[in-house]
C-alpha cells in the first residue's frame, strides 16, 4: 500500500519505543484475539454437524443440548478472551497516545521562541489531539483489524477449501478486485486525510483565538462578521472532510458489493451442489457460515487502511515537529555554571529575526559590573527587548558575543545559563490557577514571610487583601480577573520570588500608575549591590536611579550615561524625562534622588 512511504516509515521510530515497552504485553492480547478468531470459526463446524444431525435424524433433544451447551461454552470463552485483547492491544494504543504526547511536549519545551513565533497555537493544539487520536487508533483497532484480515481470513478460505475446493475458488474470484482498488483509493485517501488534518488546525487556531479575544470582539461590535469568518474556515473544512467520504464511501460499499457477489455465487453453485449431494446441506449452511466471517476480514482491509491512512498521515505531521531542531542548542562541550558574580559584557553584538531579514542590533558594545543596575530605553522598535533576550539566550546573537562573567553565553550549559539569569517578559503571562500559584510557580518551600517580602516589593499587598480570597484567589485563564497592572505586578513578583544573580526585567511599570511605579523602583534599587539588574524601560522613573542608562536608537547605542549626565547632553532621554515629568501631576511625582 502507499501509506508505507520514506516519511511513514521513519516517522515509525517514534511510537516504536512504546510498542517495544509492551511487546510481551501485545504477543499475549493477539494471542487471545487469534483464539476469539479460532473459536469463532469452529461454532460453523458444529452448525454442520447439528444441520446434518437433523437432516438424517441422527441427533435427539440430548444431542442438541449438548451441541447448545458446548456454542454457549465457547461463546462464554470468546468473552474472556476478548477482554483480554481489548485490554492488552487497546491498552497499548493508551500508552502509545500518553508516550507520544508528552513526548511533543516536552519536545516542544526544547524547541526557540522564534519556532512559536512562525507556528500557530492552533497548529500545535490539533497535534496534541486529533493527530494523536487518530495514531492511537491506527495502533489499536488498525492492529486488530490487520489481524483479523490476515489470521480469520486465511483460516476461513481453508475451512472453505476443506469443504469444497472448487466452491472456493469461485468465491475467491473478487478478492483480485479488493486488492487492486484498496490499491487505488488508498492513494487518494492519504492525500485527502492529510487536507483534512490541516484544515482541522485552521478551524482548531480559529476557534480559539476568537475565544480568547472575545472581549474585543465584543467591544468591537464584531460578533456577526467574526462569525461569518468562522463559518467559512468551517465550511473549507466541511468541503475537505465531503471529498474525503467520496473517496472512502465509495471505498466501502465496494467491499461490501464484492461481498455479495461472493454470496451470489455460493446460493447459485453451492445450492446446486448440495441439491446434487457433493456436499451436504451441513456445509452448504457451514460454507454460508464461514462466507459471512469472511465478509469481516474483507471489511477489515477497507477499515484499516482508512485507520491506518489517518494515522500515518497525523504521525507524519508528529513527526515533523519531534524532527525539528531547537535553533538555540546546548553545545556538547558546554560547561558547567556553579556560581556567577553577574558581570555582563556585550562585545561588537549584532542581531536580526531570520524571518525578517532584518537588522535589529548592530555594534553592541556593553560592560555591566556585577552588583550593577543597568537602565535600557529607547524609542519604541529600537531593540530593547531583542538586547535583553539576548543574555539568557532567549535568542542568539548573530554577530559578536555576549559574555557571563567572561565566559560566551554559547558556551554554557542552558539550564544553568537561565537558572542563574531571571527574565521577567514585556507581556506578563498569567496562568489559569490562583494568585499565590503564580508568584511561586508551584512551589512548595513558599513561606508566609517570604511572600509578604515579595507582595510588598511589588506594590501588591493591598492589591491581594482586596481580592475575594486574598493568595488563593483564582484569574482565570490568562488572569481575566485582573487588570493590566496587576497582572504585571504578579509577574514582578513571580521575578522576585526567586531572585537570581543576573535579574532582567522588561518594562516592570509600564502599565501601573506613576505613585506605583515609584514604588516598584524603590523595590528595583533596593536590589543594586546584591544582584547585577538589567531594567528595560519607556518610563524613565524606573531607571534613572541605575548606575548606567543607554539609549538605543535604530538598533545601535546612541548615548550612555547616568540619568544626571544624560539629562545634560539632551537628546531622546531628557526630552522624553521632561514629557513624563511634565505629565505627572505634582502630588504625583516620585522623588527618587535620595
Amino acid at each position: 500500500m502507499r501509506w508505507k512511504g520514506p516519511h511513514f516509515v521513519k516517522s515509525l521510530q517514534f511510537i516504536r519505543p512504546y510498542l517495544h515497552e509492551r511487546r510481551h504485553v501485545i504477543l499475549l492480547g493477539i494471542v487471545c484475539l487469534i483464539i476469539v478468531d479460532g473459536l469463532q470459526l469452529f461454532i460453523p463446524r458444529i452448525i454442520k454437524r447439528v444441520v446434518d444431525g437433523l437432516t438424517l435424524a441422527r441427533i435427539d433433544a440430548s444431542g442438541l443440548l449438548a451441541e447448545a451447551l458446548l456454542i454457549a461454552a465457547m461463546g462464554l470463552l470468546i468473552g474472556v478472551f476478548r477482554y483480554g485483547w481489548r485490554q492488552c492491544l487497546l491498552g497499548t494504543s493508551r500508552r502509545v497516545e500518553e508516550g507520544l504526547r508528552n513526548a511533543l511536549f516536552h519536545h516542544l519545551q526544547t524547541l526557540s521562541p522564534a519556532y512559536f513565533d512562525r507556528v500557530r497555537t492552533g497548529d500545535l493544539m490539533a497535534h496534541a489531539t486529533n493527530d494523536i487520536m487518530q495514531v492511537r487508533m491506527a495502533t489499536g483497532m488498525g492492529m486488530v483489524a490487520l489481524n483479523d484480515a490476515l489470521v480469520m481470513g486465511t483460516a476461513a478460505i481453508g475451512f472453505m477449501a476443506f469443504i469444497n475446493l472448487r466452491l472456493t475458488l469461485f468465491v475467491l474470484i473478487p478478492m483480485p478486485f479488493i486488492v487492486f482498488g484498496t490499491r487505488i483509493f488508498s492513494r487518494k485517501m492519504h492525500r485527502r486525510y492529510q487536507a483534512v488534518q490541516g484544515a482541522f488546525s485552521e478551524l482548531t487556531e480559529a476557534v480559539r483565538e476568537r475565544l480568547a479575544g472575545i472581549r474585543v470582539i465584543k467591544a468591537g461590535n464584531r460578533e456577526e462578521s467574526e462569525a461569518l469568518r468562522l463559518e467559512a474556515i468551517s465550511s473549507a473544512y466541511i468541503r475537505k472532510n465531503i471529498r474525503l467520504v467520496k473517496i472512502t464511501g465509495a471505498f466501502f460499499p465496494m467491499m461490501a458489493l464484492f461481498t455479495n457477489l461472493s454470496l451470489a455465487i455460493v446460493l447459485l453453485l453451492g445450492g446446486r451442489q448440495t441439491i446434487l449431494g457433493t456436499i451436504t446441506p451441513g456445509d452448504f449452511v457451514a460454507f454460508i457460515s464461514y462466507l459471512w466471517l469472511l465478509t469481516w476480514p474483507m471489511m477489515a482491509m477497507g477499515w484499516v487502511t482508512n485507520l491506518i491512512q489517518r494515522g500515518a498521515a497525523s504521525l507524519e505531521r508528529i513527526g515533523r515537529i519531534l524532527d525539528t531542531r531547537p535553533d538555540i542548542r546546548e553545545r556538547p562541550d558546554a560547561r558547567a555554571l556553579a556560581e556567577v558574580q553577574g558581570e555582563i559584557v556585550f562585545d561588537k553584538v549584532g542581531f536580526g529575526y531570520a524571518e525578517t531579514g532584518e537588522g535589529v542590533l548592530a555594534d553592541i558594545d556593553l560592560v555591566v559590573r556585577p552588583g550593577q543596575v543597568l537602565g535600557v530605553v529607547g524609542p519604541q522598535g529600537s531593540g530593547k527587548t531583542s538586547l535583553a533576550s539576548l543574555i539568557p539566550r532567549i535568542y542568539d546573537a548573530g554577530s559578536g558575543q555576549v559574555r557571563l562573567d567572561g565566559c560566551d553565553v554559547r558556551d554554557l550549559r542552558l539550564a544553568d545559563l537561565r537558572a542563574h539569569v531571571c527574565f521577567m517578559a514585556q507581556e506578563p503571562f498569567i496562568f489559569a490557577g490562583t494568585v499565590r500559584e503564580n508568584i511561586t510557580f508551584g512551589d512548595p518551600s513558599a513561606d508566609g514571610q517570604r511572600l509578604a517580602r515579595v507582595l510588598e516589593a511589588a506594590a501588591l499587598t493591598d492589591t491581594v487583601a482586596g481580592l475575594p480570597h486574598g493568595l488563593e484567589t483564582r484569574v482565570g485563564e490568562r488572569g481575566v480577573i485582573l487588570s493590566g497592572g496587576q497582572k504585571q505586578r504578579i509577574a514582578l513578583a513571580r521575578a522576585l520570588f526567586k531572585p537570581a544573580p543576573v535579574m532582567i526585567l522588561d518594562d516592570p511599570i509600564s502599565q501601573v500608575d506613576m505613585q506605583t511605579g515609584a514604588k516598584i523602583a524603590h523595590s528595583l534599587r533596593e536590589l543594586a549591590g546584591r544582584h547585577t539588574v538589567v531594567v528595560v524601560s519607556h518610563r524613565l522613573a524606573a531607571v534613572r536611579f541605575a548606575d548606567q542608562i543607554v539609549v538605543l536608537a535604530d538598533g545601535r547605542i546612541a548615548a550612555r550615561g547616568t540619568h544626571a549626565a544624560l539629562l545634560r547632553q539632551g537628546g531622546y532621554y531628557a526630552r522624553t524625562y521632561r514629557l513624563q515629568e511634565y505629565a505627572a501631576p505634582p502630588e504625583r511625582q516620585p522623588s527618587l534622588c535620595t
